[in-house]
């Protein structure tokens, strides 16, 4: 319960320090979102937890396939101002592509 505990506070600090820190240095911020803060975290978290090596470098190549694909979220924000697209129209559609992201990383992930 103790780890549980410590995960969810160093999750909630990350993510609350980044996205106060997106309205006073918006490009220090992404840069930080951008690291694979998550990942890192993650990953410990996960080793942690479960103690299983192959299990974490299975949950690490699966990481590294998913992070270009993952990036199809942010097509709608790329073409906004060609498209006229506010913001909730650019999240909704980067959800979607997300969700074609995911049978994307479903076939590429059998073959690594």
């Amino acid at each position: 319960m103790g780890l549980a505990i410590g995960k969810t506070i160093v999750a909630a600090l990350l993510i609350s320090f980044v996205s106060w820190l997106s309205g006073k240095k918006t490009g220090l911020a992404g840069f930080l979102t951008a690291l694979p803060l998550t990942t890192l975290l993650a990953l410990a978290f996960s080793h942690m937890e479960w103690g299983d090596s192959k299990q974490s470098v299975e949950y690490a190549k699966s990481v590294f396939v998913a992070i270009p694909v993952s990036l199809l979220f942010f097509i709608p924000f790329l073409l906004a101002h060609k498209l006229n697209l506010n913001f909730w129209a650019c999240y909704s559609s980067g959800l979607a592509l997300l969700g074609v992201g995911y049978f994307i990383h479903t076939y590429v992930s059998k073959f690594i």
